[in-house]
């Protein structure tokens, strides 16, 4: 027979019967009972530092005096009163001492408006001030572009210090001194070389670290707040698009418990300044060797004219890696229906593709990796390919749960891992390994393999993939691939791969590859060989355009709904915040109105339509925010092709973190990181 599960721990909250999970503080029991306690250091996801004093409630039994109810465990039958008089006139005095030194700054504070120190002196403070002191001032500190403080107005909670020491795992923040010198300080006065940093800024309850690109541009109150997904990698993190009038302003994250928690990449949050730079705001045709404006009528004639003269065998589509499957639904219906077999939505190569949908997936989902107890990472690099699920990573070793092996580059990850080898050699030697990690890999009760992007998308990765899908059978591994590009897995669901007699994008982009050759935002190819008519339909003056022969202007993942497939297999909605710049128009629209020019129109005039088709020809589409929690059953054995395997060693897709795609490259603020960045490294060299 089973055993009856325990009964919970009880306790009251003034007078109200609570229960609660074993191991809870007494802040987080009182929450449960619907009370608000107030904080400044307490974070759910950082560890308890218990030094703002702020969440004091008095405790029976217990001595009779205010206590930190963050730092101090609920126990069985124990009464917390959080509104008596001693707990107010201890509040109103902590407050009092936050408030000693702080300046009288929010008129002219960043913070002002979201400011908990704002919200928590309306709440709990004395509507007076008894102290006629000097403020103390304190120094500001560079902590790089994103990062701008005024450290005065510091009240010491020590969330910073713990984030990048806890969760981006770069002890670069810390506190030097104490008392009234106390100040929290870089060590070296260098910029905080995490591709996390920026989440400072949401964690500070004051406004002594603010968003730097940001800084003075608006109040919170004037802007347009858009819920959406991100697009910088294929990870799906939610987030928040701020704007006003025309212009994007900034991004925060919103909290996903399943995909990003609370935290978003530093080029999730700052890329956006680039959606205004080197824009494609109309159209243009290329006369005299030279783009030249031209009218919609025009360019779409232009296309049409040189379509129609074309063989369906002479003509590539290729889709970029921030496009959303709406638009390549239409580029496959407009295209596959004129006969036209070269299509990939893989520009860099990749050997997935054409098999189960299990084959390209993160199948453990990214939640799921903190099940696991033994993590191969084959060909990737995490903190720059996905830097939040590196974090998440990244924790689970930090409970001491987690054991990882590499093979491939052997980069600063911020945790510890076994070095198993560098090239795929190391894949189909992994059984004959002397590495300790092969003994806790046989043990392992939940091991997991992730493939990255950059091992699969080598001359010889479909051996790559091979081996691993071979390594991941024998040892019981479960499957996950880990992409770079958002576009890429909602590409691969609709079977966005050459057809029957088809070529790839690299075969494409060759000399004499096509003779027509459309380019769906795709900047990521070298088209220097191609002698193909180009048509680029994007957003910026990237490689693509540079190349094109017309360029039909679209919309950028703020300026368009769109659905997104992250690499776990979700899909996720995005939403427009702002609208399109000049004459720009959604990418599904101009397929649609070029192909009725071609004699060839598209069955929908709305996007539902359109919606409503892709859900009828792919179910999956229809599954938003869903992600299955086992995945199918599917044969590892048939992925990938035998062939010769290189010693090259293994590397990550992604070399330059802040500058991945067009809107980054366009971006100043990525500019100067990843100046910063490139002298960090060549520093470490040395």
């Amino acid at each position: 027979m089973s055993e009856e599960p325990k009964p919970k721990p009880k306790c009251k909250v003034d007078g109200v019967e609570v229960e609660f999970e074993p191991g809870m503080n007494v802040l987080q029991v009182a929450e449960l009972a619907g009370k608000e306690i107030p904080r400044f250091c307490y974070h759910e996801r950082l560890s308890i530092a218990g030094n703002c004093r702020m969440c004091l409630v008095e405790v029976k039994p217990g001595p009779p005096k205010p206590q930190a109810s963050c730092a101090l465990p609920a126990g069985e039958g124990m009464e917390i009163f959080t509104d008596t008089p001693m707990v107010k006139k201890a509040r109103h005095g902590v407050m009092e001492f936050l408030l000693i030194n702080h300046p009288l700054d929010c008129p002219i504070c960043d913070q002002g408006g979201e400011c908990d120190l704002q919200d928590q002196a309306m709440g709990y403070g004395r509507d007076d001030s008894r102290y006629a002191d000097n403020k103390r001032a304190v120094e500001e500190k560079y902590m790089g572009p994103l990062i701008k403080t005024v450290m005065t107005r510091c009240i010491q909670c020590t969330r910073c210090i713990r984030f990048v020491t806890e969760v981006a795992g770069v002890s670069e923040i810390g506190m030097i001194s104490r008392g009234e010198d106390a100040e929290i300080t870089t060590y070296l006065d260098k910029a905080v070389a995490s591709e996390l940093s920026a989440n400072v800024i949401d964690l500070c309850p004051v406004g002594a670290l603010t968003s730097k690109p940001y800084a003075f541009n608006a109040r919170p109150w004037e802007l347009k707040k858009t819920e959406s997904v991100d697009v910088m990698d294929a990870l799906g993190s939610a987030i928040r698009v701020d704007a006003r009038g025309s212009a994007v302003l900034r991004v925060l994250p919103r909290t996903n418990e399943a995909v990003n928690e609370e935290w978003i990449s530093d080029k999730t949050r700052y890329a956006v300044d680039g959606l205004a730079r080197q824009r494609l705001d109309r159209p243009f045709i290329r006369m005299g060797g030279k783009l030249q404006p031209a009218t919609w009528g025009e360019a779409l004639d232009a296309v049409a004219a040189r379509v129609k003269a074309t063989q369906p065998d002479r003509i590539g589509v290729i889709a970029g890696d921030l496009h959303d499957a709406e638009s390549m639904k239409a580029a496959l219906d407009l295209f596959g229906g004129l006969g036209v077999t070269s299509l990939d939505c893989r520009q860099d190569g990749m050997a997935l593709g054409g098999g189960p949908r299990e084959s390209w997936l993160l199948n453990s989902t990214i939640q799921g990796l903190e099940d696991a107890d033994v993590i191969l990472l084959v060909g990737t690099n995490p903190r720059l390919e996905a830097p939040v699920l590196n974090a998440r990573l990244r924790k689970r070793w930090m409970a001491g749960a987690l054991r990882i092996g590499v093979i491939g580059e052997a980069a600063d990850l911020t945790y510890g891992y076994d070095f198993v080898g560098s090239g795929p050699a190391a894949l189909t030697g992994l059984a004959k390994s002397r590495s300790p990690f092969l003994g806790a890999l046989k043990d392992a009760k939940n091991p997991a393999m992730i493939v990255g992007a950059g091992a699969l998308s080598r001359a010889d990765g479909a051996a790559v993939l091979a081996a691993a899908a071979g390594a991941a059978k024998a040892f019981g591994m479960t499957w996950n691939v880990l992409h770079t590009a958002a576009s890429r897995v909602g590409g691969l669901d609709l079977g966005f791969v050459p057809q029957a007699g088809g070529k790839t994008a690299q075969q494409l982009v060759a000399k004499g590859g096509a003779d027509v050759l459309v380019l769906l935002g795709a900047d990521e190819l070298d088209l220097s060989q191609t002698n193909a008519f180009v048509v680029y339909v994007g957003t910026h003056g990237d490689a693509g355009a540079h190349r094109a022969d017309v360029v039909l202007p679209g919309a950028a993942y703020t300026e368009k709904n769109g659905l997104y497939v992250n690499t776990e297999g979700r899909v996720q909605m995005g939403l427009r915040a702002v609208f399109p710049k000049g004459e720009a128009k959604e990418d599904w629209a101009i397929l649609r109105a070029l192909s009725e020019r071609l004699g060839a129109t598209l069955p929908y005039d709305t996007l539902d339509q359109l919606r409503a088709k892709l859900f009828a020809d792919h179910p999956t589409f229809g599954r938003i925010d869903y992600v299955p929690s086992t995945p199918g059953a599917f044969d590892l054995a048939a992925l990938g092709a035998k062939g010769a395997l290189t010693e090259a060693p293994l590397a990550s897709a992604v070399s330059a973190f802040h500058l991945t795609n067009p809107i980054a490259r366009a971006s100043v603020t990525m500019a100067e990181c990843a100046q910063v960045a490139a002298g960090a490294a060549k520093i470490a060299a040395e």
